[in-house]
């Protein structure tokens, strides 16, 4: 099987220790990525850790595909005990760092511990310094990155680094990398700031030679040549079809419809489209740099996540002022998912739907810790008691769009997550809208044992790519033969590979007393716990949702 080469590097922040490790046994039986970081972190990180104390580690990995040219894989991971949800949770980024973190030789780089001063790390193939950067305090994400292009002549492609939010330990602040992209779910960049690491930057020429089956090209020229309208409005493109059928949050939940939507979707933002944008060595393309000539915004997106959560939830029906709201979160290094639903809960509590002003001003709020934007910066689940609105979040994490009410196999997959009310865990949305050909395709409606089995297998083929490090958006490419042809294996091994990974999380979790009441939605589903008892006896845990005793290999073993 195809898997990562290299060790793990292990970085104390508190002492200034390094150390690395021979982890083969972990890559070869979880080939890369999350699937590797999970492993490292349901053996070293203490059950019982603070998400933000010094036992919390954060690990960045990338995958065995990184070391070649094919499309799709300008990706890296990221993962900790999430801030936001108090589970396990893994995110990843694209961009072009991946390839950078690859150069330095190392499988996975761990930080453990909390600095005394703020540090940037550097992280090369022949060790690592570190840079007190007292003076970076506060700096937003372009500050960040043009300071290390002016003292150390690395572009934004070589850094990960937090902003305000991380800093001021927001509990949805995220990584960000080559400015604008993120490691965006569960509040990873307040697991950074609680270390007191502004940035990291990653440099090398230490590539492994990996062979990649010739089938890679003939997926990086199909990228190349598709025609698909991704590559003109990015996800922005799903916003008719979403509202069409009603999944489109409005109103902080209150519709799935929002009537405005024509002025707010990807028409709009391919209007404001003024270049292609892409990620590390992929020819597909589906990024959105877009400017206002008026206004002066420039940003990249928003994507339909983003239309949504500042669009929709927030009743804005100006395709600016969501730019602006997306440009503000990427440069204060905020979720735009959960810092957008946590404002229209807010706007909700002071009847204030569609002021815009309002809006931008709690945004900078929330990254300060200011104001109100103090108890918005806990996240939805923190403080909806407090507004006297609607708990929407599965573990903590507020939902993204394609709305389970309406997409129920959706729905089930925002339950069962083990990082929360997540579109990305197993994209069952694609199933039900549908995105993928008819035959493969399920009526939205309803929860059959047949959706709650193939629920099981989305999620194992997402931790799959999740491993790779694969985007979402080879789906329609990366297809059962290719996955064998690249992997050098077994399609059904490496589904069960994606398997253990999923395992690992909810065993992790349920050890910090996660179980089915946890597995739960704030609507309800017809047939949704007869669903659930199907979920649990595919993956074979207990009726409570709970991984047997005995089910998870010790470390060693691997």
């Amino acid at each position: 099987m195809l898997t990562l080469e290299g060790p793990l590097l292990t970085i104390d922040v508190g002492s200034r220790r390094v150390e690395t490790e021979a982890i083969d046994d972990v890559l070869d039986s979880f080939v890369g990525g999350r699937g590797v970081a999970t492993r490292l972190a349901h053996e070293r990180i203490p059950f019982d850790a603070d998400p933000l104390g010094p036992e919390n580690r954060l690990y960045f990995t990338t995958g065995p595909l990184q070391a070649s040219s094919m499309s799709f894989t300008g990706r890296t991971s990221a993962t900790a005990v999430s801030p936001l949800t108090d589970g396990l949770l893994s995110a990843n980024a694209g961009g072009f760092v991946s390839r950078n973190l690859l150069g330095t030789g190392n499988a996975a780089v761990e930080l453990v511990g909390r600095s005394d001063e703020p540090l940037m790390l550097h992280v090369r193939e022949d060790g690592v310094t570190f840079e007190e950067v007292p003076d970076l305090v506060g700096a937003e994400v372009p500050e960040v990155t043009d300071y290390v292009e002016a003292e150390h002549d690395l572009a934004a492609e070589h850094v990960v680094c937090i902003g305000p939010a991380g800093e001021n330990r927001v509990r949805f602040a995220c990584i960000m990398t080559s400015e604008t992209r993120a490691f965006g779910r569960g509040g990873l960049g307040a697991v950074m700031g609680s270390k007191n690491v502004k940035a990291i930057t990653f440099d090398g020429d230490a590539i492994p030679d990996v062979e990649v089956d010739a089938e890679a090209a003939e997926i990086h020229r199909e990228a190349a040549t598709s025609d698909h309208i991704m590559k003109r409005q990015g996800t922005s493109s799903v916003t008719d079809l979403a509202n069409e059928i009603g999944s489109f949050p409005t109103r902080y939940f209150e519709d799935v419809r929002y009537e405005k939507f024509e002025q707010i979707n990807g028409d709009r933002v391919e209007e404001k489209k003024f270049k292609k944008g892409t990620c590390s060595q992929c020819a597909f393309a589906c990024k959105l740099p877009t400017r206002d000539e008026a206004s002066g915004v420039e940003t990249e997106g928003p994507e339909f996540e983003t239309i949504m959560a500042f669009g929709g939830n927030c009743e804005v029906d100006d395709i600016v002022s969501i730019m602006q709201s997306n440009q503000l979160c990427d440069r204060l290094g905020m979720d735009t998912i959960s810092c957008g639903n946590a404002v229209a809960a807010y706007l909700k509590a002071n009847d204030a739907f569609g002021d815009d002003e309002l809006i931008h001003e709690t945004v900078t709020d929330i990254a300060y810790r200011e104001g109100d934007g103090d108890l918005l910066a806990e996240g939805i689940h923190r403080f909806h008691d407090e507004l006297c609105v609607e708990d929407w979040t599965v573990k903590g994490m507020t939902f993204s769009a394609h709305d389970g009410r309406t997409l129920n196999g959706q729905g089930l997959g925002f339950a069962t997550a083990n990082r929360g009310a997540d579109h990305m865990y197993a994209t069952f949305y694609a199933y039900e809208y549908p995105l993928v050909d008819a035959s493969e395709a399920f009526e939205p409606a309803g929860l059959s044992p047949a959706k709650a089995r193939k629920l099981v297998e989305l999620e194992n083929k997402r931790a799959v790519e999740d491993c790779g490090v694969l985007c979402r958006f080879s789906r329609g490419m990366m297809t059962e033969a290719r996955f064998e042809k690249l992997y050098d294996a077994d399609f059904e091994d490496l589904l069960a590979v994606g398997g253990r990974v999923v395992e690992l999380e909810r065993h992790f979790n349920n050890q910090r007393g996660f179980d089915r009441s946890d597995d739960d939605l704030p609507y309800e589903l017809p047939d949704f716990e007869t669903a659930l008892d199907t979920y649990y006896e595919t993956r074979g845990w207990t009726d409570e949702g709970v991984v047997p005793d005995g089910a998870v290999e010790p470390a060693s073993a691997d």
